[in-house]
């Protein structure tokens, strides 16, 4: 249940709903049963659902899915924890073909197309990449399909050794670059907490952050809860920097239940809110290279 909001931050959540472009992170986590690791296809179903009926609203809608290299090891019954790079890229080759075939025909089930968009880093170092990949975003949308995001692992190594908020980090690129007025995060967690809720009972939930400053970056933690996921909520607020710089606002729900998606976009009180303020000289290259140099 919705928390009760204050006169404010009413108005606040109720801008939600002119939001027109629209980026939806799913985590791992959120994609599978956590005892067999296999894909929770209802699950599945129910989210490409409530993204079709944002598309039937008239809105451009992006997902960035997480999932292919979890996908892969199941497939061909390897332990989550092994961890040699070679192994995992050939899991998400042997995923990432899984997962979208799956996300075709349930998009096809509601009479929407999709496509499949895999990304790198380079991509967005690249000047002329990042313009094509720019282009090929603007065309999709215009022809109104939905784009399906993933990072190229099979290729790039960086993001598959990231130790954690790879996806997180791309979806907010991915929205940056697109100039999306949204991004949702679906994680396993209800919002951004005092501290790690975890551990600590008396953490509390923060519904809304107007404005992103050191104070909750000291509140995020840098771990992950499960073997399948790799954010964590430090990625989760590099993610929002990213996002918010850009010009987007950004929400972090729990993807226990996706149909928090359409409960946030009537404006209702679910999950944190990190409203836009956007940075007159952003760049999305000059936060790309600040991670893949280690300093963001």
């Amino acid at each position: 249940m919705a928390d009760k909001m204050t006169e404010h931050e009413t108005k606040i959540r109720e801008k939600l709903r002119d939001r027109k472009r629209i980026v939806v992170k799913i985590g791992s986590s959120s994609l599978h049963h956590m005892k067999t690791g296999e894909l929770n296809l209802t699950k599945m179903e129910r989210l490409v659902r409530e993204l079709c009926e944002l598309k039937n609203q008239g809105k451009d809608v992006i997902l960035v899915s997480s999932g292919a290299i979890a996908v892969g090891r199941k497939t061909v019954n390897l332990n989550p924890k092994d961890s040699d790079i070679p192994l995992k890229q050939a899991c998400a080759a042997i995923g990432q073909a899984r997962l979208m075939m799956i996300y075709e025909r349930l998009f096809a089930e509601y009479n929407h197309i999709t496509a499949q968009i895999l990304m790198t880093m380079h991509t967005m170092t690249e000047t002329s990449s990042r313009h094509n990949a720019q282009n090929t975003f603007t065309k999709l949308l215009e022809l109104g399909v939905i784009p399906v995001v993933n990072e190229n692992d099979t290729v790039a190594t960086h993001e598959v050794e990231d130790t954690f908020g790879d996806n997180d980090f791309l979806a907010s690129v991915v929205a940056a670059l697109t100039g999306a007025d949204l991004l949702i995060l679906l994680s396993d967690i209800d919002g951004m907490y005092t501290d790690d809720p975890h551990s600590n009972k008396d953490a509390k939930l923060i519904h809304l952050i107007e404005k992103l400053d050191g104070k909750y970056e000291e509140y995020a933690k840098p771990t992950t809860g499960t073997s399948i996921g790799t954010g964590g909520m430090n990625a989760k607020i590099h993610a929002a920097k990213v996002a918010t710089a850009s010009g987007a606002d950004m929400i972090i729900a729990n993807g226990k239940d996706v149909s928090v998606i359409h409960k946030i976009m009537e404006g209702r009180n679910y999950g944190t809110l990190f409203m836009a303020d956007p940075d007159s000289e952003f760049h999305i290259s000059d936060y790309v290279n600040a991670r893949i140099e280690g300093r963001f």
